[in-house]
Protein backbone atom coordinates (compact mmCIF):
# COMPACT_ATOMS: atom_id res chain seq x y z
CA UNK A 1 0.00 0.00 0.00
CA UNK A 2 2.82 2.31 0.87
CA UNK A 3 4.71 1.39 -2.22
CA UNK A 4 1.71 2.22 -4.36
CA UNK A 5 1.42 5.68 -2.82
CA UNK A 6 5.03 6.46 -3.41
CA UNK A 7 4.70 5.52 -7.03
CA UNK A 8 1.68 7.85 -7.45
CA UNK A 9 3.51 10.77 -5.93
CA UNK A 10 6.52 10.20 -8.18
CA UNK A 11 4.25 10.16 -11.20
CA UNK A 12 2.59 13.47 -10.15
CA UNK A 13 5.89 15.18 -9.60
CA UNK A 14 7.08 14.01 -12.97
CA UNK A 15 4.07 15.72 -14.60
CA UNK A 16 4.63 19.16 -12.92
CA UNK A 17 7.69 20.17 -14.88
CA UNK A 18 5.83 19.59 -18.05
CA UNK A 19 3.05 21.84 -16.90
CA UNK A 20 5.51 24.53 -16.00
CA UNK A 21 7.14 24.18 -19.37
CA UNK A 22 3.71 24.60 -21.01
CA UNK A 23 2.99 27.82 -19.12
CA UNK A 24 6.44 29.07 -19.97
CA UNK A 25 5.71 28.40 -23.63
CA UNK A 26 2.46 30.39 -23.44
CA UNK A 27 4.27 33.34 -21.88
CA UNK A 28 6.94 33.11 -24.56
CA UNK A 29 4.33 33.21 -27.23
CA UNK A 30 2.68 36.24 -25.61
CA UNK A 31 6.04 37.98 -25.25
CA UNK A 32 6.80 37.25 -28.86
CA UNK A 33 3.41 38.61 -29.98
CA UNK A 34 3.85 42.02 -28.30
CA UNK A 35 6.63 43.22 -30.60
CA UNK A 36 4.57 42.36 -33.65
CA UNK A 37 1.33 44.21 -32.35
CA UNK A 38 0.42 47.98 -31.96
CA UNK A 39 2.58 50.29 -29.81
CA UNK A 40 0.69 51.56 -26.68
CA UNK A 41 1.89 55.16 -27.22
CA UNK A 42 0.63 55.14 -30.81
CA UNK A 43 -2.71 53.77 -29.69
CA UNK A 44 -2.97 56.53 -27.08
CA UNK A 45 -2.18 59.21 -29.69
CA UNK A 46 -4.79 57.82 -32.06
CA UNK A 47 -7.37 57.82 -29.27
CA UNK A 48 -6.57 61.44 -28.42
CA UNK A 49 -6.82 62.49 -32.07
CA UNK A 50 -10.16 60.76 -32.43
CA UNK A 51 -11.50 62.49 -29.28
CA UNK A 52 -10.27 65.90 -30.55
CA UNK A 53 -11.98 65.33 -33.91
CA UNK A 54 -15.23 64.45 -32.19
CA UNK A 55 -15.02 67.58 -29.97
CA UNK A 56 -14.37 69.78 -33.02
CA UNK A 57 -17.34 68.26 -34.84
CA UNK A 58 -19.52 68.87 -31.77
CA UNK A 59 -18.45 72.52 -31.52
CA UNK A 60 -19.05 73.07 -35.25
CA UNK A 61 -22.50 71.57 -34.99
CA UNK A 62 -23.34 73.73 -31.96
CA UNK A 63 -22.13 76.89 -33.76
CA UNK A 64 -24.29 76.02 -36.76
CA UNK A 65 -27.35 75.59 -34.55
CA UNK A 66 -26.72 78.96 -32.88
CA UNK A 67 -26.35 80.67 -36.27
CA UNK A 68 -29.62 79.16 -37.50
CA UNK A 69 -31.45 80.21 -34.35
CA UNK A 70 -30.19 83.79 -34.64
CA UNK A 71 -31.15 83.93 -38.30
CA UNK A 72 -34.69 82.80 -37.55
CA UNK A 73 -35.12 85.38 -34.76
CA UNK A 74 -33.86 88.33 -36.83
CA UNK A 75 -35.01 88.19 -40.49
CA UNK A 76 -32.98 91.27 -41.35
CA UNK A 77 -29.79 89.43 -40.36
CA UNK A 78 -30.23 87.09 -43.30
CA UNK A 79 -29.47 89.84 -45.81
CA UNK A 80 -27.69 93.20 -45.29
CA UNK A 81 -29.89 96.35 -45.45
CA UNK A 82 -29.93 98.29 -48.69
CA UNK A 83 -28.26 101.69 -48.12
CA UNK A 84 -30.33 103.23 -50.95
CA UNK A 85 -33.54 102.28 -49.16
CA UNK A 86 -32.29 103.90 -45.95
CA UNK A 87 -31.35 107.08 -47.83
CA UNK A 88 -34.75 107.19 -49.56
CA UNK A 89 -36.52 106.80 -46.22
CA UNK A 90 -34.46 109.67 -44.79
CA UNK A 91 -35.30 111.84 -47.82
CA UNK A 92 -39.01 111.12 -47.42
CA UNK A 93 -38.83 112.02 -43.74
CA UNK A 94 -37.09 115.31 -44.52
CA UNK A 95 -39.70 116.12 -47.20
CA UNK A 96 -42.50 115.48 -44.72
CA UNK A 97 -40.87 117.76 -42.15
CA UNK A 98 -40.34 120.47 -44.75
CA UNK A 99 -43.96 120.35 -45.88
CA UNK A 100 -45.17 120.60 -42.29
CA UNK A 101 -42.87 123.54 -41.61
CA UNK A 102 -44.02 125.33 -44.76
CA UNK A 103 -47.69 124.77 -43.89
CA UNK A 104 -47.15 126.09 -40.36
CA UNK A 105 -45.31 129.12 -41.72
CA UNK A 106 -48.13 129.84 -44.15
CA UNK A 107 -50.71 129.59 -41.36
CA UNK A 108 -48.70 131.98 -39.20
CA UNK A 109 -48.37 134.39 -42.10
CA UNK A 110 -52.10 134.34 -42.81
CA UNK A 111 -52.98 134.76 -39.15
CA UNK A 112 -50.56 137.67 -38.80
CA UNK A 113 -51.94 139.28 -41.96
CA UNK A 114 -55.51 138.91 -40.70
CA UNK A 115 -54.61 140.39 -37.33
CA UNK A 116 -52.78 143.24 -39.04
CA UNK A 117 -55.78 144.02 -41.21
CA UNK A 118 -58.13 143.92 -38.24
CA UNK A 119 -55.80 146.16 -36.25
CA UNK A 120 -55.76 148.68 -39.08
CA UNK A 121 -59.49 148.35 -39.59
CA UNK A 122 -60.46 148.94 -35.97
CA UNK A 123 -57.50 151.00 -34.77
CA UNK A 124 -59.65 154.13 -34.51
CA UNK A 125 -62.29 152.47 -32.30
CA UNK A 126 -61.03 153.78 -28.90
CA UNK A 127 -60.62 157.34 -30.19
CA UNK A 128 -63.94 157.22 -32.02
CA UNK A 129 -65.77 156.19 -28.86
CA UNK A 130 -64.27 159.14 -27.02
CA UNK A 131 -65.36 161.52 -29.79
CA UNK A 132 -68.96 160.34 -29.88
CA UNK A 133 -69.78 162.52 -26.89
CA UNK A 134 -68.30 165.54 -28.68
CA UNK A 135 -70.53 164.92 -31.69
CA UNK A 136 -73.57 164.62 -29.41
CA UNK A 137 -72.79 167.91 -27.67
CA UNK A 138 -72.33 169.72 -30.96
CA UNK A 139 -75.70 168.48 -32.14
CA UNK A 140 -77.37 169.53 -28.87
CA UNK A 141 -75.82 172.98 -29.15
CA UNK A 142 -77.21 173.46 -32.66
CA UNK A 143 -80.66 172.23 -31.68
CA UNK A 144 -80.81 174.48 -28.62
CA UNK A 145 -80.63 177.71 -30.63
CA UNK A 146 -83.89 178.79 -32.31
CA UNK A 147 -83.43 179.70 -35.93
CA UNK A 148 -85.34 182.99 -35.67
CA UNK A 149 -83.13 184.24 -32.86
CA UNK A 150 -80.01 183.37 -34.81
CA UNK A 151 -81.31 185.49 -37.70
CA UNK A 152 -81.86 188.47 -35.43
CA UNK A 153 -78.51 188.29 -33.61
CA UNK A 154 -75.47 188.49 -35.89
CA UNK A 155 -73.06 187.28 -33.19
CA UNK A 156 -75.24 184.30 -32.36
CA UNK A 157 -75.57 183.58 -36.05
CA UNK A 158 -71.79 183.51 -36.52
CA UNK A 159 -71.37 181.31 -33.47
CA UNK A 160 -74.00 178.93 -34.77
CA UNK A 161 -72.26 178.83 -38.15
CA UNK A 162 -68.95 177.95 -36.48
CA UNK A 163 -70.54 175.11 -34.54
CA UNK A 164 -72.09 173.78 -37.73
CA UNK A 165 -68.72 173.83 -39.48
CA UNK A 166 -67.10 172.01 -36.55
CA UNK A 167 -69.79 169.36 -36.63
CA UNK A 168 -69.37 168.94 -40.37
CA UNK A 169 -65.59 168.52 -40.10
CA UNK A 170 -66.04 165.96 -37.36
CA UNK A 171 -68.60 164.11 -39.47
CA UNK A 172 -66.16 164.16 -42.44
CA UNK A 173 -63.42 162.72 -40.22
CA UNK A 174 -65.78 160.00 -39.08
CA UNK A 175 -66.70 159.18 -42.65
CA UNK A 176 -63.02 159.10 -43.67
CA UNK A 177 -62.35 156.39 -41.09
CA UNK A 178 -65.51 154.39 -41.95
CA UNK A 179 -67.46 155.54 -38.90
CA UNK A 180 -71.13 155.61 -39.84
CA UNK A 181 -74.06 157.08 -37.97
CA UNK A 182 -77.04 154.94 -36.93
CA UNK A 183 -80.24 156.97 -37.04
CA UNK A 184 -83.24 154.70 -37.73
CA UNK A 185 -86.28 156.31 -39.27
CA UNK A 186 -89.71 156.21 -37.65
CA UNK A 187 -91.49 152.96 -38.46
CA UNK A 188 -88.26 151.03 -39.06
CA UNK A 189 -88.20 147.60 -37.48
CA UNK A 190 -86.37 147.38 -34.20
CA UNK A 191 -83.02 145.57 -34.57
CA UNK A 192 -81.56 144.40 -31.26
CA UNK A 193 -78.11 144.14 -32.85
CA UNK A 194 -77.96 147.89 -33.52
CA UNK A 195 -80.76 149.41 -31.42
CA UNK A 196 -81.32 149.81 -27.70
CA UNK A 197 -84.92 150.18 -26.55
CA UNK A 198 -85.29 152.91 -23.92
CA UNK A 199 -89.07 152.86 -23.58
CA UNK A 200 -92.27 151.72 -25.30
CA UNK A 201 -94.89 153.98 -26.84
CA UNK A 202 -98.52 152.78 -27.15
CA UNK A 203 -99.59 153.79 -30.64
CA UNK A 204 -101.60 152.64 -33.62
CA UNK A 205 -99.60 154.69 -36.12
CA UNK A 206 -96.71 152.21 -36.22
CA UNK A 207 -96.51 148.46 -35.97
CA UNK A 208 -95.60 147.00 -32.60
CA UNK A 209 -91.86 146.44 -32.46
CA UNK A 210 -90.99 149.33 -34.76
CA UNK A 211 -88.95 152.44 -33.95
CA UNK A 212 -91.00 155.50 -32.98
CA UNK A 213 -88.42 157.98 -31.77
CA UNK A 214 -84.61 158.23 -31.68
CA UNK A 215 -83.28 159.36 -28.33
CA UNK A 216 -79.60 159.14 -29.20
CA UNK A 217 -77.95 158.23 -32.48
CA UNK A 218 -75.64 155.26 -32.69
CA UNK A 219 -72.38 154.65 -34.56
CA UNK A 220 -70.61 151.72 -36.19
CA UNK A 221 -66.98 151.34 -37.27
CA UNK A 222 -66.93 149.28 -40.47
CA UNK A 223 -69.04 146.29 -39.30
CA UNK A 224 -68.33 146.69 -35.56
CA UNK A 225 -70.83 148.46 -33.32
CA UNK A 226 -69.42 151.41 -31.37
CA UNK A 227 -72.68 152.46 -29.77
CA UNK A 228 -76.27 151.30 -30.36
CA UNK A 229 -78.96 153.78 -31.31
CA UNK A 230 -81.19 154.45 -28.29
CA UNK A 231 -84.81 154.52 -29.42
CA UNK A 232 -88.41 154.40 -28.31
CA UNK A 233 -90.36 151.38 -29.57
CA UNK A 234 -94.03 151.18 -30.49
CA UNK A 235 -96.46 148.79 -28.89
CA UNK A 236 -100.19 148.20 -29.35
CA UNK A 237 -102.33 151.05 -28.08
CA UNK A 238 -104.66 148.71 -26.14
CA UNK A 239 -101.78 147.32 -24.06
CA UNK A 240 -103.36 143.87 -23.74
CA UNK A 241 -101.51 141.47 -21.53
CA UNK A 242 -102.81 138.31 -23.15
CA UNK A 243 -100.18 138.20 -25.88
CA UNK A 244 -96.71 136.79 -25.71
CA UNK A 245 -93.73 138.95 -24.85
CA UNK A 246 -92.17 138.49 -28.27
CA UNK A 247 -94.96 139.68 -30.52
CA UNK A 248 -98.42 139.63 -29.02
CA UNK A 249 -101.38 137.31 -29.45
CA UNK A 250 -102.88 135.79 -32.54
CA UNK A 251 -102.70 139.08 -34.44
CA UNK A 252 -99.16 139.85 -33.34
CA UNK A 253 -100.29 142.72 -31.07
CA UNK A 254 -100.74 143.40 -27.41
CA UNK A 255 -97.25 142.35 -26.18
CA UNK A 256 -93.89 143.93 -25.42
CA UNK A 257 -91.18 144.24 -28.00
CA UNK A 258 -88.33 141.74 -27.94
CA UNK A 259 -85.16 143.69 -27.30
CA UNK A 260 -82.87 140.68 -27.10
CA UNK A 261 -80.56 139.59 -29.91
Amino acid sequence: MTANNNRANDKHESQDPSGQSHETGQQGQNAGAEPGGQDPEQAKSEANAKAAAQEAARLAEEAARNANAQGEGDPEAEAPADPRAELQQEIDDLKNRLQRAMAETENVRRRADRERQEAMKYAAAPLAKDLLGVADNLRRALESVPQDKAEQDETLKNLLSGVQMTEKELADAFDKHSIKKLSPAAGEKFDPHYHEAMYEVPTDEHKPGSVVHVVQEGYILNDRLLRPARVGVAKAAGGQNGGSQNGGGANGQGGNVDTQA
